[in-house]
């Protein structure tokens, strides 16, 4: 959530940041700041009423001493009246600080400079790309069909437990998709993240602290009985682990690392480019999220970069990496870099992580703060995928397919414990 002292004191940085993000509802920007003069305007009339009520009850106890009974009564009279006008003073200032507060959950995060200007995934710019790529050739077939032929994956089975978007995972291919996680924790851990375990349902501040409420409440299921919802990533809870907590500056950074499953409605997704594992409702996921101090956050994203690229590397899979511009930047990022791989039998690339900094916009919201110098300052949070099983998956099965069988790559045959699927 942006702060208002930001949008007043740098409001055409903010109008030009929400115009390369293609945000329409710019009159926001004013409303949010006219709320905010509006609310200090009745908060300064509410301190000033309070502070004469405190006056005025020291000058009554002066008066009963003095045994001036009468003009003791009347200031008693005076009391009443600041304290039924206080009252009513302190329902209009939560009525304002709730409609500014709904104002700022409208406004997305404003993009870093670098972010450029671009409506859909079409305008975004590839950074990085691993090698040239191209298809398998005549004979090459997509990951549904590998993982019916071999026993990895039943799409129908899942639908007949759960519905579309729930796959079951069978054999090698339920091994493989242990082995895959495994290996990303392993990583991560590596690279000094701590890894933690998670709930996998969040309550409703949870999700409105790292931004998926109210921007996504269609996207999660939600458990009405106990108004929990099923969290579409580890980041929800891990971030949140922050939340309302003051750090102390040797604490920072912090790195955390977990697995979960990934729950997602998805509603609305449908076409050829969702079959078999490319678009689900239900999946595996490993994070990383990371607390740092202001200054190191841009540095630090791009180590989550190469982070990533490492790992795509080890799986030794053709990838590239777009930095998204502000039109396909999620609503709470300042930046974000989409990695994809090329799924060789569908001839298309795969989003397989992102990678973002959300610089102060989940802390403003999580209310984590850290104190330095003697002051206490909000922090940066990023996060990122490492890695989302799906796709990742159904790249390592049509890349990796021959005749003999699939053959896996080295790294990934180290922790399956088995380097061919036959």
């Amino acid at each position: 959530m942006l702060q208002v002292n930001f949008l007043r004191d740098n409001k055409e940085r903010v109008l030009e940041g929400l115009k390369k993000r293609q945000f329409k509802n710019l009159e926001l920007v004013d409303e949010a700041i006219a709320a905010d003069e509006e609310r200090k305007r009745i908060q300064f009339e509410l301190d000033s009423q309070l502070s004469e009520i405190n006056k005025i009850s020291k000058e009554i106890g002066l008066l009963m001493k003095e045994g001036k009974k009468e003009e003791a009564e009347s200031a008693k009279s005076k009391t009443a009246q600041y304290k039924e006008s206080s009252s009513e003073l302190k329902s209009q200032l939560e009525v304002k600080e709730n409609d500014l507060l709904n104002i700022l959950y409208q406004l997305p995060n404003i993009p870093n400079e670098l972010v450029k200007s671009g409506a859909s995934a079409d305008d975004n710019e590839i950074i990085f790309q691993s090698h040239p790529v191209e298809g398998l050739g005549e004979g090459a077939i997509p990951h549904w069909e590998l993982a019916k032929k071999y026993n990895l994956i039943d799409f129908e089975l899942g639908v007949k437990i759960a519905g579309a978007g729930f796959p079951v995972y069978l054999g090698k291919g339920a091994r493989l998709q242990r082995a895959l996680v495994q290996y990303f924790l392993d990583k991560n851990v590596e690279k000094g993240y701590t890894e933690v375990n998670p709930p996998h349902v969040v309550n409703e501040a949870s999700g409105f602290g790292t931004g998926q409420l109210p921007d996504k409440e269609g996207q999660m299921y939600y458990i009405n009985e106990d108004r929990l919802y099923l969290i579409p990533t580890a980041e929800v809870p891990v971030t949140n682990l922050y939340r309302d907590v003051l750090l102390e500056e040797k604490d920072l950074p912090i790195k955390n690392t977990a697995f979960s499953q990934c729950y997602r409605r998805e509603a609305g997704s449908y076409g050829a480019h969702v079959r078999g594992l490319n678009r689900l409702h239900q999946f595996e996921k490993v994070e990383i999220v990371r607390i740092e101090k202001p200054e190191n956050s841009y540095a630090v994203l791009e180590e989550m970069v190469e982070h990533i690229k490492e790992i795509l590397t080890d799986l030794e899979l053709p990838f590239r990496v777009l930095r998204l511009c502000g039109g396909d930047t999620g609503f709470a990022s300042a930046m974000t870099y989409d990695f994809e791989v090329w799924s060789a039998a569908q001839e298309m690339w795969l989003e397989v992580s992102s990678v973002s900094n959300f610089e102060t916009f989940q802390a403003n919201r999580l209310k984590c703060r850290y104190k330095g110098d003697g002051k206490s300052q909000l922090v940066h949070t990023l996060n990122g995928s490492a890695m989302a099983l799906p796709r990742i998956m159904a790249a390592l099965l049509e890349n990796n397919q021959t005749a003999e069988g699939i053959k896996l790559p080295k790294k990934v045959a180290e922790y399956a414990r088995f380097d061919v699927i036959n």
